[in-house]
């Protein structure tokens, strides 16, 4: 445990703003709230949000001995603005979203999931397409954006009148079955999820990202550097074994998170470019 806490120190937080003067009014907002709000991207209905997230939140809550109440954002759009303007105190989300609040919203990245992320776009090997230069206005099953994936994949197509289009799927064994029964040209899932359900070898990889890091939480100003060492300690612990079990089943996180920090979300964000409402 204290070489962890050791880690923790030497790594993960290098704070990005000045601590707030007593009386600030993010100080207020947290009396106001009575609680720090934890939040996650609504990629589930609100009852599965809760199921999943509420043992979390609860397990926080005791780490660091003050109330942390999880709230499911309801929309995407409501999750954008409400991350934009400061009410979400800690955040389970993608890697590019961590980017971006460590950039613009002084948030440090607490822990991982420990694998890394490399993003496979593929065709069927029936197809003739050799690369995405070929690909440009083609059909693609993906999720819709903000997913990372997907972003990743527009961000290869400079001019907006030559971009794919995009075929909203949710789901990666859905997005390779579209791809393989030919509902869409191309499809992009993590290399991870492609050897798992390619058991045909139907599909051929025609572009491979870089390995990233993975989904990861982070901790905003409102949360002292003393209690974000202590989230990120206890997410790290075989004791968030329990708690955190069935976000570990949702996201295939394995046995546990890892510490991260800062330095290796620096960048991703510039996915996030084009997307409404943040730059």
């Amino acid at each position: 445990m204290q070489a962890i806490a050791a880690a923790i120190k030497k790594v993960v937080f290098t704070p990005t703003a000045p601590a707030p003067a007593k009386n600030s009014l993010p100080e207020r907002i947290v009396e106001e709230q009575e609680a720090l709000v934890f939040t996650a991207p609504p990629r589930e209905t609100p009852e599965a949000g809760i199921e999943i997230y509420q043992p979390v939140a609860d397990y926080l809550s005791q780490a660091i001995g003050k109330k942390v109440r999880y709230k499911h954002p309801g929309t995407w759009g409501v999750y954008r603005t409400e991350m934009l303007k400061g009410s979400y105190d800690i955040i389970f989300d993608g890697p590019h979203f961590n980017s971006y609040r460590l950039e613009k919203l002084s948030h440090n990245i607490l822990v991982k999931i420990p694998e890394r992320h490399e993003f496979a776009v593929i065709v069927r090997k029936d197809k003739p397409f050799q690369n995405l230069s070929q690909m440009a206005g083609r059909s693609f099953c993906t999720h819709a954006p903000p997913n990372l994936g997907t972003l990743v994949l527009l961000s290869q197509f400079d001019n907006p009148s030559r971009q794919p289009v995009i075929i909203s799927t949710n789901g990666w064994e859905n997005i390779y079955n579209g791809v393989a029964s030919g509902k869409c040209a191309g499809g992009v899932l993590p290399m991870a999820n492609l050897k798992k359900v390619d058991k045909a070898n139907i599909a051929k990889v025609i572009f491979k990202t870089a390995a990233m890091p993975n989904q990861a939480f982070s901790a905003g100003p409102r949360v002292s550097l003393e209690d974000q060492m202590k989230l990120a300690q206890a997410l790290a612990s075989p004791d968030a074994a329990v708690p955190t079990e069935k976000l570990r089943t949702a996201y295939k996180v394995g046995d546990g998170f890892a510490l991260a920090n800062n330095q290796e979300y620096q960048g991703l964000a510039v996915y996030l470019r084009n997307e409404w409402g943040y730059y």
